[in-house]
């Protein structure tokens, strides 16, 4: 799935609770000291920006199916290999990354077990391969407030809670099923402040995601009404939005 907007829309979206996800999800997965490392659906790069931190642009890749979002990467990290592609194919040779990682675009991808698969071939035996998405069954993703505004006035909208990955066991039953091994799964949680609702509120009207995109599709009225929903579930002052991701790691 490629987002067609602009990488500041995005950062703007969720870059607030990704990047400090990145941190935690780099420190969970026990990564070896140095190596080369593979982030599957960079987008601009919060997860990119940990790993260069701590390997060097030079050992890092990057892969997206949003041009935006990879041009916003390659801008950001002029010496690591950022490509536009997909996940589930990758341009990479068996055994390239000393691990191979991927933060919330798992329940995105066309075909999450063919994605994961691919991970682990351009991964070397021995390797980490992981991936982490929003706890969107169990209502603790950061949208999961907006999902409930949305759906009480348009109860068809999809809310992401069907998708692969979003679900406790997921992430580990993709790695065992690509064939990896010693599969750890785990929560990795943060905290987001705002100073009111507004704050909370415009970055959906931004188009972004399914949640963005949902919204813009509706009339006038319609998102007023959505907005008014969400303002009877949302704190008017200053508040801080948890949210949490399933994680799951394992040897290639």
């Amino acid at each position: 799935m490629s987002f067609d907007v602009a990488a500041e829309a995005y950062e703007s979206f969720m870059g607030r609770y990704s990047r400090p996800l990145a941190v935690h999800f780099a420190d969970w997965c026990r990564l070896p000291l140095s190596g080369r490392a593979l982030d599957v659906g960079c987008g601009p790069g919060a997860l990119t920006e940990v790993l260069t931190a701590r390997w060097g642009e030079a050992n890092v890749a990057g892969i997206d199916p949003s041009a935006s979002f990879v041009a916003a990467a390659q801008a950001t990290f002029p010496a690591a290999d950022i490509r536009h592609g997909g996940a589930e194919s990758l341009p990479f040779a068996d055994s390239t990354f000393d691990a191979t990682m991927a933060e919330l675009v798992v329940h995105f991808m066309t075909d999450a077990a063919a994605g994961v698969a691919e991970m682990r071939r351009v991964t070397r035996p021995g390797g980490i391969v992981a991936a982490c998405v929003w706890d969107f069954a169990g209502g603790r993703a950061p949208q999961t407030r907006f999902f409930q505004a949305l759906k009480a006035v348009a109860p068809d909208v999809e809310d992401e809670t069907a998708r692969v990955g979003g679900h406790d066991g997921d992430l580990g039953q993709l790695l065992t099923d690509a064939g990896c091994t010693e599969v750890v799964s785990g929560e990795l949680a943060v905290r987001v402040d705002y100073p009111g609702f507004d704050a909370w509120w415009e970055p959906y009207t931004l188009g972004v995601a399914p949640a963005g995109r949902q919204l813009a599709a509706l009339d006038g009225a319609a998102r007023e009404r959505v907005r008014a929903h969400a303002r009877t579930l949302m704190p008017e002052g200053p508040f801080t939005v948890s949210a949490t991701a399933w994680a799951a790691r394992a040897i290639a």
